[in-house]
């Protein structure tokens, strides 16, 4: 999926980008929304996505401080400054050990042989599943959506555009 490390850089910056404008939405009392009684609530998916950065990208051999990936923080602005340093400590890591020539070396990923630009793809196509999933969690706690590749339904109307059905 990408040719150069800057490829994954300008991606990265605004997929990253795209995820603190819905963190940038979320309340403390939001974090609780669930689907169901037996769902990942909004605050675990925003933790998720967070984690998943230390999580997934130190079994490529880069190296972050411990994050503590079992319990979400109280506090949606604690998880949003997390994810803010953590996306850009990502940028600097990458930047820093990978170069152009590495990423189609395999990586040891969950059992499977990945290419480093597979696991690149990857991280920015988990964190993006999952906000679909917490776009879904915000309305239902009554919280504004952010559009993230187009006006969402709230930006549409602010625009004095007729709603899309």
């Amino acid at each position: 999926m990408f040719k150069t490390i800057n490829d994954f850089l300008a991606a990265w910056k605004n997929e990253s980008e795209s995820t603190l404008k819905i963190f940038s939405n979320l309340t403390d009392e939001s974090l609780k929304q669930k689907v169901t009684q037996n769902g990942r609530s909004l605050g675990f998916l925003a933790w998720h996505i967070t984690t998943t950065i230390t999580e997934m990208l130190s079994k490529t051999g880069l190296s972050f401080d411990s994050v503590d990936e079992s319990a979400p923080p109280a506090s949606a602005e604690t998880i949003s400054q997390a994810y803010g340093r953590l996306a850009e400590l990502a940028s600097e890591q990458i930047l820093t050990h990978w170069s152009d020539d590495m990423l189609n070396d395999d990586i040891n990923m969950y059992g499977e042989v990945w290419k480093r630009t597979d696991v690149l793809a990857s991280l920015i196509l988990h964190q993006s599943h999952h906000r679909g999933q917490m776009t879904v969690l915000m309305r239902q706690a009554g919280l504004k959506v952010p559009g993230v590749y187009g006006p969402s339904r709230e930006e549409w109307a602010m625009m004095g555009l007729p709603e899309h059905k």
